[in-house]
């Protein structure tokens, strides 16, 4: 029989409003490495029209821009993730590890215990 582990879904919210959460950050990792909502939208299996609105909404939930764009030219265009942005993925991932260690060390303990199988 495999093992029953135990996990945990954490996200970010601002005045009640989902701000990010796993999916987001996902999407927002892939901006960073791409340079390109574009590029990154492919990278995460959305449409770009998807994850144009999904950041439109972090930003307005945020209430300050996630993404800076640099128009193309010459060197080309560009998309960056602000320094905002950054603070908060950073966060919600540590948190994410957190909270799944935690959840992990206490359901193990409770397995410990003889209270679960």
């Amino acid at each position: 029989m495999t093992e029953v582990a135990a996990k945990s879904t954490v996200w970010l919210e601002r005045g009640g409003q989902y701000l990010l959460g796993e999916r987001e950050a996902e999407l927002l990792g892939a901006v960073e490495r791409e340079g390109s909502i574009k590029e990154a939208a492919k990278a995460v299996a959305l449409s770009y029209r998807t994850a144009w609105a999904r950041i439109q909404a972090m930003e307005q939930a945020a209430g300050h821009p996630m993404v800076r764009s640099r128009a193309g030219g010459p060197g080309g265009g560009a998309t960056t993730l602000t320094d905002e942005c950054r603070t908060l993925l950073n966060r919600l991932r540590e948190l994410s590890r957190r909270v799944g260690a935690t959840v992990e060390r206490e359901f193990q303990s409770l397995t410990n215990d003889g209270h679960a199988t």
